[in-house]
C-alpha cells in the first residue's frame, strides 16, 4: 500500500485495503490481549514487592481484570472456528413456512424478527431482499441479507428446520399447535468469485411486488423471480424499486446459491447442509422452542438450552451459535454439552 503506483489500479487497490482490514480484525484483539496479560504480569510482580494494604488493591485489580479478560479469550476463542473460505462473507439467510399453515406463517414472521434483532445486536445491517406475506397472518417465506464481517460464519449455523410448540392465538379452542419453518443460509459471493451462468438456462419473470410498499412499488411489475432451469433453484427479489436493480440482486443470490451447491457437491457432503435440514417437519428440526405448557429453548444437536424464551426471540443466539461452533458443527458431536442459562 506504500508503492507510489498503489492506487493506479482502484479495483485491485480496494481488494487489497479490504484484504487488510480483515486481517487487521483479526490480529489487533490478538495483540491488544497480549497486551493485558503483559499487564497482569507487571502488576503480579508489584504485588510480590508491596506492602500488605497496597498487595491487596493491586490483587483486587487483578481480579476484576481477569473477570473481563476471561469473556474477551471466549471471543478470541470463537474467531479461531471461523476459517472457512467464506465465513467472513456478507450472510443470505431465507426463512420458509413449512407444516402448520396459518400458524407456520406466523411462526416465521417471528423468526424474522428474531434473526434481524440478532443481526442487530451484533453489528450487522440487515437488507430486505424478498418477503411473501401468508394468506392470513404472518409470511409465507422471506430472504434476508445480513451485512457484516464474519457474518456468514455465525449466521451458517442457524440452517435447518425450526420448530415451535404453543397455544395458538389463531384457535378459539386454545389447543397447542406446532410449527415448523426452514432456515436457510448461503454466503454472498464477492465479485471475484467465477459462476458460469449461462442465459438460456434462466427463466426469469416480472410481477407486482406485494405487501407493504410506496406508491411506486405495488403499481409496477418490479419484482423479478430467476429460475435456473438446470438446477431448479429459484430466488427472487422485490425490496427494490427498479426493476434492473432487483434483477441484479436475484442474479447476485443465485450466483451464491449455485456456488454453494457446486460446493457441497464437490467435497461430498450434502448431509453436512442441505440434506440435514430435509424436509420441514416432524423430525429434522435442530431447535426446539417450547412456548407452553413449559417454557424452553432447546438445541437438539448440541443439548444447549435455556427457559429465557424472550431473550432468544430477542435475538440473543450466541450461546446456541458458539456452541455449534465449538462442536464442529455436524449433529450429534459433544452431545453432552448442556449449557443451562
Amino acid at each position: 500500500m506504500g508503492e507510489n503506483d498503489f492506487w493506479d489500479e482502484q479495483e485491485s487497490a480496494n481488494k487489497t485495503v479490504t484484504e487488510v482490514s480483515h486481517l487487521k480484525a483479526s490480529i489487533q484483539p490478538i495483540l491488544s490481549f497480549q497486551a493485558k496479560v503483559d499487564d497482569l504480569q507487571t502488576m503480579a510482580e508489584l504485588v510480590e514487592d508491596a506492602d500488605e494494604e497496597e498487595g491487596a488493591m493491586y490483587l483486587e485489580e487483578m481480579q476484576q481484570s481477569l473477570g473481563k479478560m476471561a469473556r474477551e479469550l471466549d471471543e478470541l476463542e470463537i474467531h479461531c472456528f471461523l476459517g472457512g473460505k467464506m465465513d467472513r462473507n456478507n450472510a443470505i439467510l431465507s426463512i420458509n413456512a413449512g407444516a402448520g399453515g396459518t400458524e407456520s406463517c406466523d411462526w416465521a414472521e417471528m423468526l424474522l424478527r428474531m434473526y434481524t434483532r440478532w443481526a442487530e445486536r451484533n453489528g450487522y445491517t440487515v437488507e430486505v431482499d424478498d418477503l411473501a406475506p401468508g394468506e392470513e397472518a404472518g409470511i409465507s417465506s422471506a430472504s434476508i441479507r445480513i451485512i457484516g464481517s464474519n457474518a456468514y460464519g455465525y449466521a451458517k449455523a442457524e440452517r435447518g428446520v425450526h420448530r415451535l410448540v404453543r397455544i395458538s392465538p389463531f384457535d378459539s379452542n386454545a389447543r397447542r399447535h406446532t410449527s415448523f419453518c426452514a432456515v436457510d443460509v448461503i454466503a454472498e459471493l464477492e465479485d471475484d468469485i467465477d459462476v458460469d451462468i449461462k442465459d438460456e438456462d434462466l427463466r426469469v419473470d416480472t410481477y407486482r411486488a406485494s405487501g407493504k410498499g410506496g406508491q411506486h412499488v405495488n403499481k409496477t411489475d418490479s419484482a423479478v423471480r430467476i429460475t435456473h432451469l438446470p438446477t431448479n433453484i429459484v430466488v427472487q427479489c422485490q425490496n427494490e424499486r427498479s426493476q434492473h436493480k432487483n434483477r441484479a440482486t436475484a442474479l447476485k443470490m443465485l450466483k451464491s446459491r449455485l456456488y454453494e451447491k457446486y460446493e457441497d457437491e464437490k467435497r461430498a457432503e450434502m448431509e453436512r447442509f442441505y440434506g440435514e435440514k430435509g424436509e420441514i417437519g416432524w423430525g429434522n428440526q435442530i431447535r426446539s422452542y417450547v412456548f407452553q405448557p413449559y417454557q424452553m429453548v432447546k438445541d437438539l444437536r448440541t443439548g444447549v438450552e435455556t427457559s429465557n424464551i424472550q431473550q432468544v426471540m430477542d435475538g440473543d443466539l450466541n450461546r446456541f451459535i458458539h456452541a455449534w461452533l465449538r462442536a464442529g458443527c455436524p449433529i450429534g458431536r459433544n452431545k453432552e454439552a448442556n449449557i443451562e442459562a
